[in-house]
């Protein structure tokens, strides 16, 4: 049976803005790097709270609704590269960040990994990061299924209200700006 080609497209423009900026093999435009040097653009940028050397944001192009990631300060792009205290710390906040999602959004369950190189799916191999993604019975539907796409029922920017004062609530150290009301 041949689909018509209108039924047979999702138009999503919002994906435009990755697919031209994603960076080619052997480029070094880091978007980490960049938030990290604006913390004046945090809320902007998604992000829940920077820590003395990680920073958590809401992924900006989410497998589900509330998707953040972890990553440390420092551009390396491989685990075996962090130091001790690096990992403990990364690991730390990535637990914080569970704990968040957790108390926000009350999911069933959390899919927590890294993709380490382009080829595991890694959309940003030079810099190491960790998804934290929250799940719900369900989440996986005829949508993902049928259609290969995936509804997000949240604005970035209602999550990142809620976020941050669900992080200000926990004692996490959001931006003073953040936390008020």
């Amino acid at each position: 049976m041949l689909m018509n080609e209108f039924h047979a497209s999702l138009w999503a423009p919002w994906r435009h803005e990755y697919v031209t900026a994603a960076s080619a093999p052997g480029e070094d435009a880091c978007f980490l790097c960049d938030y990290l040097l604006k913390p004046e653009s945090d809320a902007e940028n998604g992000v829940i709270w920077r820590a003395d050397d990680t920073i958590v944001l809401l992924n900006r192009y989410p497998y589900t609704n509330g998707h953040l990631l972890i990553a440390p300060f420092a551009h390396k792009a491989d685990l075996d590269d962090l130091t001790r205290d690096e990992m403990r710390r990364l690991w730390h906040h990535t637990g914080q960040a569970k704990r968040l999602l957790a108390g926000a959004l009350a999911p069933h369950g959390f899919n927590i990994g890294i993709n380490l190189g382009r080829c595991a799916g890694a959309g940003l191999p030079g810099h190491v990061h960790l998804h934290v993604v929250p799940r719900w019975n369900g989440d996986t539907n005829f949508m993902s299924a049928v259609g290969d796409v995936r509804v997000i029922p949240q604005s970035l920017d209602q999550l990142h209200a809620a976020f941050t004062a669900q992080a200000a609530g926990l004692g996490l150290p959001v931006p003073a700006e953040e936390a008020s009301p």
